[in-house]
């Protein structure tokens, strides 16, 4: 997925912080693979500890006053939650904050995981054992109770009459989602990387992501609503619809064009259910 380059000044800042943590966290920084997130909020990098250990330690940064709630501790709160989930997320093993001239920065130090995401090959490629494995470690993220909130009652009121032309439907059933299921942030073997957003959500909601970004490729399509039947079911419509509208939102601001022809058919296809 595009995320775009930082400014100079940004990427100044954010390279210096994290060589200063790493310095505090007793790593030592892999040249030459870093990888920066959306406008260089983030900036991630392979390190290794002083015992030789791989590690992926990755530096957020926010406006001091902002600095808080669901994504600043998305990746706290899940360790709390959730542990290294059977291995298939990559344990958090320390946390370094710090604040200069009004920009607070969070450095999260990870267990590494060596192994490429999916976004770039993958998606015919899988085998039954790697869907299983999906399929259960969606099942246990669902069944921990949370007071964090992924998707609001309140936006899915809004938003799936203004994209979708139709009444928001009936939640039956909130479970707790990871609530960004895409191919970038699945690995094969199963990892599942990215825990800032997870929280409360339509049940089905992960299911209906992933989902949404494989509707270009229809025959893996087929297979995951193979894997997920609560995507035909009445409880999953909600959470299919919120995805299908948030998707849409984003199209209006420019983001994930190319799936703009499937995200309208889909919403078709969900207003005559």
């Amino acid at each position: 997925m595009y995320s775009p380059p930082p400014d100079l000044d940004t990427e100044q800042r954010m390279r210096a912080h994290h060589a200063h943590i790493a310095e505090a966290l007793d790593v030592q920084v892999e040249p030459g693979a870093e990888f920066w997130g959306w406008a260089g909020r983030t900036l991630g990098a392979p390190a290794r500890t002083a015992t030789g250990a791989p590690v992926w330690l990755r530096l957020v940064s926010a406006p001091e006053g902002k600095a808080l709630g669901k994504l600043w501790d998305g990746a706290l709160d899940a360790q709390h939650a959730f542990g290294d989930l059977d291995g298939h997320r990559p344990a958090l093993l320390a946390i370094h904050d710090a604040v200069d001239a009004g920009t607070a920065y969070r450095a999260e130090l990870s267990v590494r995981v060596d192994q490429p995401v999916l976004s770039d090959d993958p998606i015919l490629q899988l085998s039954h054992s790697w869907w299983a494995d999906l399929a259960r470690t969606l099942a246990k993220v669902s069944a921990i109770d949370t007071d964090r909130v992924a998707v609001r009652q309140q936006y899915m009121d809004q938003a799936i009459p203004e994209f979708l032309g139709i009444p928001a439907p009936t939640v039956t059933c909130w479970t707790t989602a990871h609530a960004d299921v895409h191919w970038a942030n699945l690995t094969k073997p199963l990892r599942l990387l990215d825990w800032e957003g997870w929280g409360r959500a339509p049940q089905g909601f992960d299911a209906a992501t992933l989902y949404a970004y494989t509707l270009l490729q229809p025959d893996t399509a087929t297979r995951v609503r193979d894997v997920f039947p609560v995507l035909d079911s009445p409880a999953g419509l909600a959470a299919e619809a919120t995805v299908c509208a948030q998707l849409l939102q984003t199209v209006t601001r420019g983001d994930n064009l190319a799936l703009k022809d499937q995200l309208r058919n889909w919403s078709e296809e969900l207003r005559r259910r």
